[in-house]
């Protein structure tokens, strides 16, 4: 299984600090590759809503900020304490909403919104 965040690139892109950066990226045509390579493969690919707030989101307790800027790097959760990094906390909740994607699939439920 793979997933991947649904990103709003247009949106990114009116960063100017990281807007060439993000151009070069070529975010939608990585995603296609993706989709090609994992169903050739014979493999999931999960797309996760971008409104998830996967940055925010304490991977240990569920705890949701309120707001996080873009400059805060590093948190801890006021909740549990966890110390988080916010790129590895985003990925652990990606793939934690991923899994609950599928298995929402598998199970005829429909597709939970974690």
């Amino acid at each position: 299984m793979v997933c991947v965040e649904s990103l709003n690139v247009k949106g990114m892109i009116k960063n100017p600090k990281l807007a060439r950066h993000i151009a070069d990226a070529n975010w939608g045509e990585f995603v296609r590759q993706l989709k090609y390579k994992s169903d050739w493969a014979g493999r999931t690919l999960v797309g996760i809503d971008r409104f998830f707030p996967s940055s925010k989101r304490c991977s240990g307790c569920g705890f949701v900020h309120e707001s996080l800027p873009l400059s805060i790097r590093h948190w801890r959760c006021p909740e549990c304490g966890s110390k988080h990094d916010r790129d590895i906390n985003a990925a652990k909740n990606i793939k934690t909403a991923g899994q609950v994607v599928l298995a929402c699939k598998a199970t005829g439920t429909g597709v939970a919104a974690a």
